[in-house]
């Protein structure tokens, strides 16, 4: 009972069709004959409208629209794309979704306020230059520079700001560079390829999904013939000549669905390619990325340099960040040992660098030592030491005559050798 209900369905939503195509072509006709008439009286030349190929071009979407009605009822088949095909817009569609995030991700870190990149977006379109805007380091550091005046710049603080928001600028002009070569090597380059190649392959795939409907329309045209094989001539066109018709246009449909799809077959593997070339565009923005940090470390370590040349009541001490982690075990231990009674000395910390004798020293080669007599460091390089107290020290390299290096909990530096005195393994030393 189904299947005869779903028969008389297909033939009423034929008959509407046939009913629309000719309702279709009389429109036009009458529309012609209305253009031509007014050209003719107005002397106005219209350009020369081929009623057939709108006829047939509606016909064919009435017919999309049936065969793809047809086919979400279920009431029909429906060609399958070969396995290999799936595979490759399977892939096409995962490039194409993550290639969009990684694109909106790069974005949002590089410039995290969302109105300024929507800003930035409408310039674009417009094709005029973006606005320069000031970043947060830069805005900082013309506070600092400005407070810096204020303060007095013979001032040990006022100074110190003025040094601050210099450096700070710099950051601020290298996270400018940044965000400019990370724009050119990474994102515009993926941006072009999502504008261009991707919507290609989204044009094509549609193309060829109506041929697949054309094809399929096609199939059920000539099965329907087959079926009236043997009736009575309709309209004077025996059941033959419609048959002969259908499959005629079944071959024409078969080879633009065949050639269409390898058109798409074709784009969609040149993806690989594209993705080859998405991997140099990432390692080009490794390389940006390292060489902004890389410089953002070398405005530091300078700006720890002036600060520490400037000198004043409490001289600034430059941290050595390369050991940190290691010296978290002995941070409890090394507070012990000062004792109450020398926390000012946790206050001072030393890169263990006399100028002009780097030194490169491992935490693995220290030794407990006891200090002999409290010692009062020269300058910044050295540590403070008190009487009784045990650090851990071993050879500078070069091997200096004089100094060794020394770690009280986080604190490094230099310590005289004539104020410590090495412990054995075997001596029981609470630190």
């Amino acid at each position: 009972m189904r299947n005869d209900r779903s028969h008389y369905e297909l033939e009423e939503i034929n008959t509407n069709k046939l009913g629309c195509v000719a309702e279709f072509k009389f429109k036009l006709y009458q529309q012609q004959y209305y253009l031509a008439n007014i050209s003719a009286k107005m002397n106005i030349n219209l350009p020369n409208f081929n009623v057939k190929n709108l006829v047939k071009e509606a016909g064919s979407t009435i017919s999309r629209v049936v065969q793809l009605t047809e086919e979400k009822l279920g009431t029909t088949e429906r060609t399958e794309y070969d396995l290999h095909f799936q595979n490759l817009a399977e892939r096409a569609d995962v490039t194409k979704t993550w290639t969009e995030k990684i694109v909106r991700d790069t974005e949002s870190v590089l410039i995290p306020n969302p109105q300024n990149r929507v800003e930035d977006f409408i310039f674009e379109k417009i094709e005029k230059s973006k606005p320069k805007r000031l970043s947060n380091l830069e805005h900082l550091a013309l506070d600092m520079i400005e407070a810096g005046g204020d303060f007095g710049q013979d001032l040990p603080y006022g100074q110190a700001l003025i040094k601050v928001g210099q450096a700070e600028q710099k950051l601020g002009q290298c996270e400018h560079d940044f965000i400019a070569t990370s724009g050119i090597c990474f994102t515009q380059p993926l941006r072009k390829f999502l504008d261009g190649e991707m919507k290609t392959i989204g044009k094509e795939r549609g193309i060829l999904e109506t041929k697949r409907l054309d094809l399929d329309a096609c199939k059920n045209r000539v099965k329907k013939a087959r079926s009236m094989l043997g009736q009575q001539s309709k309209d004077g066109i025996s059941p033959e000549a419609v048959l002969e018709q259908a499959e005629r246009d079944l071959r024409v449909a078969q080879a633009e669905f065949d050639r269409q799809s390898e058109i798409t077959k074709l784009l969609l593997d040149g993806i690989s390619t594209s993705q080859a070339s998405h991997l140099r565009h990432l390692h080009a923005f490794i390389q940006t990325q390292v060489r902004y940090y890389k410089q953002c470390g070398d405005v530091m370590e300078q700006l720890q340099r002036e600060l520490a040349n400037l000198g004043g009541p409490t001289p600034y001490i430059p941290l050595d960040v390369n050991e940190a982690s290691a010296s978290k075990s002995n941070i409890s231990s090394g507070a012990a040992a000062r004792g109450p009674g020398n926390n000012h000395s946790a206050n001072m910390v030393a890169t263990g660098h006399k100028p002009n004798q780097p030194m490169h020293v491992s935490t693995d080669q220290m030794q407990r030592a006891r200090v002999l007599c409290s010692y009062d460091a020269k300058d910044h390089t050295e540590l403070n030491l008190s009487a009784n107290e045990v650090i851990f020290v071993t050879e500078c390299s070069p091997v200096n005559e004089d100094y060794m290096y020394g770690k009280q909990g986080l604190l490094k530096g230099l310590v005289p050798r004539a104020f410590v005195e090495m412990l054995d393994e075997e001596h029981d030393v609470t630190l």
